[in-house]
């Protein structure tokens, strides 16, 4: 089967943007992971007289208060994040598709 060398340029695209995606999961994953983490500093906050936070390798006595509002504005971020991924993720599988369909089109022709 003789493909031409635009197909194969298409076939090499796809390549990259299948890497990109791998990216784009992995990264969203580590900061869904980050984003169970808040949400459980979040609720034992809630639970608890007491507050600390780590800085460094060391544990500091925090305000409740303090700490809630750093733990939310953070959530909020990384929130952000992944849906900003999320945009990017589905304009790469659109743009993969495309080109997946137009490499479908020339290896059938």
């Amino acid at each position: 089967m003789n493909v031409s060398k635009e197909t194969e340029q298409k076939i090499q695209q796809l390549q990259l943007i299948e890497q990109s995606m791998q990216q784009f999961l992995m990264q969203k994953q580590s900061f869904q992971t980050q984003l169970v983490e808040i949400e459980s500093a979040l609720k034992e906050l809630k639970n608890s007289e007491k507050a600390y936070k780590i800085v460094g390798n060391i544990m500091v006595s925090s305000k409740k208060e303090e700490l809630e509002k750093d733990l939310k504005s953070k959530k909020e971020t990384v929130e952000l994040r992944i849906k900003m991924l999320e945009k990017q993720e589905e304009k790469i599988k659109e743009k993969a598709d495309k080109i997946q369909k137009e490499v479908l089109k020339e290896i059938k022709e």
